[in-house]
Parts: structure tokens; C-alpha cells; sequence
């Protein structure tokens, strides 16, 4: 859990090495939704989390959003003996293939809740329309959603394949649609 929670950062903030880049918005809302989650569950009052929003909020680097999350998700990185490409068995690229498939699915729904809130604020606070307009913006969204879950083999397949020629790239063979490489 706590894996795929820090690699839905653009950079796991974790390392040194990230620390001092800017935090994009796609960074503050993974936090705002750890903040959230942890009030809805009671791990946190309704103090500390506008306290720590509002520090969220204000955050301008990655090493400053660690600390926020400190006591509600395991900051222990995990030193992942990476091999490339190169030596990965097939078995450790459809693990990275289905990683890859999370992150989209992840940023599918994602996606999703930040445009349909974001309309819905506005409709809210801006119309006195009786139609809720911002159906069509959940609709749409929805759809991309709906279409990455159905569609998990052929995306996990298609990065799969990716990886493949990467690996076959980084070997200097050359690569086919139809190759797979021997362990």
C-alpha cells in the first residue's frame, strides 16, 4: 500500500535527490487525499487537518510534504534492488506493466473527482441553474475511467511491450512485435 501510495507522486519525495524540485499540483492533491482520508478515518482532528492543509497548500518543494504525511503513511523508503532492463525476467516487466497500469488507472480517477468537484463547485457557487450541468464533465470523465479498468490486459500488455523493446534496446538486438525475450 505504502509503494503505491509515494510512486503516485511525480517524484517519490522520499529521496534526497528529489527534495529541493517543486511540487506540482498533482503532488499537493496525493497529500490532500492522504489528509483526507486519515480525518474520515479519525486518525486526525479537525485542527490537524487544516493544519496540515493549509501547510500542503502552502508547500513549495516535495521534501516539504514528507513531513506532513509523516505519521500517517510509512515514509521508510524501500531500497528496491532495481536491475535494468536488461536482466529483468519476463515475470519483474509484467510486475512494472501492472505498476504502469495502476499509475493510469490511478490518474484515470483522479481525473475524474478533480474535474466533476471542480464543476460542481462552480455550478454551486456561480449558477442558479435547476440542470446540473456538471454531469457532462462526469460523464466524460467517467468514461476514460470505465475504459482504463475494462481495458487493463490490453494496457498492461501494451506496456509490457514497451519494456520489451526497452530491454531489447538496452541489449542491442533488435526488437519485433512478436519477440519475447528469453529469461
Amino acid at each position: 500500500m505504502d509503494s503505491e501510495f509515494w510512486s503516485s507522486f511525480t517524484h517519490d519525495p522520499r529521496e534526497a535527490q528529489f527534495g529541493t524540485i517543486r511540487a506540482s499540483d498533482q503532488d499537493r492533491d496525493v497529500v490532500q487525499q492522504a489528509l483526507t482520508e486519515a480525518y474520515a478515518d479519525g486518525r486526525l482532528d479537525r485542527k490537524e487537518f487544516d493544519e496540515r492543509s493549509e501547510r500542503t497548500t502552502d508547500s513549495r518543494t516535495l521534501g516539504e510534504l514528507v513531513p506532513i504525511l509523516g505519521d500517517l503513511v510509512s515514509t521508510t523508503t524501500v531500497v528496491r534492488t532495481s536491475r535494468g532492463l536488461a536482466q529483468a525476467s519476463s515475470a519483474e516487466l509484467h510486475e512494472r506493466a501492472v505498476e504502469a497500469y495502476v499509475s493510469d488507472r490511478r490518474e484515470a480517477v483522479f481525473g475524474f473527482l478533480f474535474a466533476t468537484l471542480i464543476c460542481t463547485v462552480v455550478w454551486y457557487l456561480f449558477t442558479n441553474e435547476a440542470r446540473f450541468w456538471p454531469i457532462f464533465v462526469a460523464l466524460g470523465t467517467g468514461i476514460n475511467v470505465a475504459k482504463t479498468i475494462s481495458r487493463k490486459r490490453e494496457i498492461v500488455a501494451s506496456h509490457e511491450r514497451k519494456l520489451e523493446k526497452k530491454r531489447a534496446k538496452e541489449l542491442g538486438q533488435p526488437w519485433t512485435p512478436n519477440d519475447r525475450a528469453s529469461e
